[in-house]
């Protein structure tokens, strides 16, 4: 049996409802779970009525889904969550950056939307599972009879990172067609069924704001007040017309004239203040967290875990102490607002919001 069938092909046939974003991810997990004999209705949330030009959002996506299930023969609708999306990420987002915070808004969607709002719809329909195209694996432990979340086989393409807040629960119902496959195996699946969404390009954007768009949709949203940049000397060395056009670590577009490399390196929304500095000035050993979550238990005390803190980065050693992440080494501030996830060796252990 190939990779790709064994991730479905396993027990008895369910009613699954698989989550079409109009990308080949999710097309092909679909195609997969017809082929390996289940019973499958697609659904495209309608999550954002605003403008959008990515992500999931936009009429052609859900034309795109549409089309697809029509190719594979099941049933799709399209299930309006745009009230509970605006209220659970969209406001979170603009809110977080309000406080000089970097929000995680793909996260917080698999949390309150497709893992919340969605599971729990499909479960009032009577389907026995929910599918989605993200590129992870559940396993099932023989020796204690839990379920392990674990990084998708592709690791360039791994999305287990926006997964952490997964519990036994959530697991227990979902499948992730997809995971043991690689990018290429799942657009060659897609060419072989003829599937219109086989060469679409990948979304890489927040799918409610335009691209590019950011400082314009919040600065339509946020109160912006000006306020001084200073340097790690605390000495003003220029002016910014609001915190939520800033992120921690960020380099880019600070307007400050300087000799060498300057990033942020923290933001006071209290004061409206902006720190920059070298990099040197980001370096940490710790990361402080916030809602810690575990998939099946915490690590044991003392126990190394692997401290992942963006959807494709490194991942650093480290141990977790209460709510502290102490790493092996240090590495550039994680700014707050940002999942940090935490692993061993590849299952994912769980994650929390660096503080």
């Amino acid at each position: 049996m190939t990779g790709e069938m064994a991730a479905v092909a396993v027990g008895s046939a369910r009613r699954v409802l698989v989550a079409m974003s109009g990308g080949v991810d999710s097309s092909v997990a679909a195609a997969l779970l017809v082929q390996a004999g289940h019973d499958v209705t697609g659904v495209t949330l309608k999550l954002w009525g605003g403008e959008s030009d990515s992500g999931c959002c936009s009429v052609s996506d859900v034309e795109d889904a549409r089309r697809v299930a029509a190719q594979l023969d099941i049933p799709h609708y399209v299930f309006n969550f745009a009230d509970e999306f605006a209220e659970s990420v969209v406001d979170p987002y603009v809110e977080a950056y309000t406080r000089g915070h970097t929000p995680n808004p793909c996260a917080e969607c698999n949390r309150s939307m497709k893992f919340g709002r969605l599971l729990e719809r499909a479960e009032v329909m009577g389907f026995d599972s929910v599918a989605t195209g993200h590129h992870a694996r559940v396993r099932h432990d023989g020796a204690t009879g839990r379920l392990r979340l674990l990084r998708g086989a592709d690791r360039a393409k791994d999305q287990s990172y926006v997964l952490y807040m997964l519990g036994q629960r959530e697991l227990e119902r979902t499948m992730f067609p997809v995971g043991e496959m690689t990018k290429a195996e799942v657009r060659m699946h897609a060419k072989r069924l003829d599937l219109r969404t086989a060469e679409k390009p990948e979304s890489m954007d927040v799918c409610f704001i335009t691209r590019g768009g950011r400082n314009s949709f919040l600065s339509e949203r946020v109160p912006m007040s000006e306020g001084p940049v200073l340097d790690e000397n605390g000495t003003a060395v220029g002016r910014h017309v609001g915190v939520a056009a800033f992120t921690v670590g960020q380099r880019r577009g600070l307007r400050v004239a300087a000799g060498e490399r300057r990033y942020v390196t923290d933001i006071d929304a209290s004061t409206a203040t902006v720190t920059i500095g070298p990099r040197e000035a980001l370096l940490r050993t710790e990361v402080p967290l916030r809602d810690l979550t575990f998939i099946d238990g915490p690590p044991a005390a003392g126990e190394r875990v692997l401290v992942q803190a963006s959807a494709h980065g490194t991942a650093l050693e480290g141990r977790l102490e209460g709510n502290v992440v102490h790493l092996a080494r240090p590495r550039p501030r994680v700014a707050p607002g940002q999942v940090v996830a935490l692993y061993s060796d590849d299952t994912l252990l769980g994650g929390a919001i660096a503080a």
